[in-house]
């Protein structure tokens, strides 16, 4: 792939804004020479303004979403795209969410390019745990990790009932709860349904991947090793 079309493809700018960043000399090897549009280096040795270039295709990023944050490009308000570079909305193809965390849900985010791999995370063979903490408005009644891990729980309007989940109950208004699968606002669904209301809510792992290195509102590119723990 030509250089100007890399770094376009990239999100760094459209063709004609790459070609001027190359004549500017802006794009260079590691060892600081000036590329031209048809200079041949590995990907891994070009740099952009002094900084190296993001992941080729197959990119997957962690975000620490902070609550007040929307999982849309088109909405109103405040968007969890605001938070990553604006490149990133520009890359080809498209980065996209793997799954949502609705606005007042903080927590782990995956954001990345590659169709099939999103699918991998997402698909009930994969069987990805997901692991939220939760504060409650009212305290547990005693009975939610047994109706949880029953297998025959069933949510308003839906005709098949979740799968078994786990819940670790700290004390009576605070639980760690881990799903197998992910529908629609299942963990306040799934509190409403015995009575109680989701105070906070927080997706702390995905996997065995968690959010240790990365503060709330910020985000990293994760290693072949980092996205190996998603499916541990």
């Amino acid at each position: 792939m030509r250089l100007v079309k890399l770094i376009a493809n990239l999100g760094y700018g459209s063709r004609k804004e790459i070609q001027t960043a190359i004549r500017n000399g802006w794009v260079t090897d590691k060892d600081g020479n000036r590329l031209k549009a048809d200079s041949k280096s590995a990907h891994e040795d070009i740099l952009f303004d002094d900084e190296p270039l993001d992941p080729a295709h197959g990119v997957v990023i962690l975000l620490n979403k902070p609550v007040g944050y929307t999982c849309s490009t088109k909405d109103q308000g405040r968007l969890v795209y605001d938070l990553l570079p604006d490149r990133f909305r520009m890359r080809k193809p498209v980065l996209s969410s793997i799954g949502r965390l609705d606005k007042e849900t903080s927590g782990a985010l995956l954001f990345t390019d590659d169709g099939t791999f999103l699918h991998k995370v997402i698909s009930p063979k994969s069987n990805v745990p997901k692991i939220y903490d939760i504060t409650l408005d009212r305290p547990l009644k005693g009975d939610e990790a047994t109706i949880f891990a029953s297998g025959d729980m069933m949510l308003e309007n839906e005709d098949k009932p979740l799968k078994p989940a786990e819940l670790e109950v700290f004390d009576e208004t605070h639980a760690r709860l881990t799903l197998h699968e992910g529908r629609y606002h299942q963990v306040r669904r799934m509190f409403a349904a015995t009575g109680n209301h989701v105070a906070e809510l927080s997706r702390s792992r995905i996997g065995s991947l968690g959010l240790e290195s990365v503060a709330e509102g910020e985000w990293k590119i994760l290693s072949d090793a980092e996205k190996a723990k998603i499916f541990e």
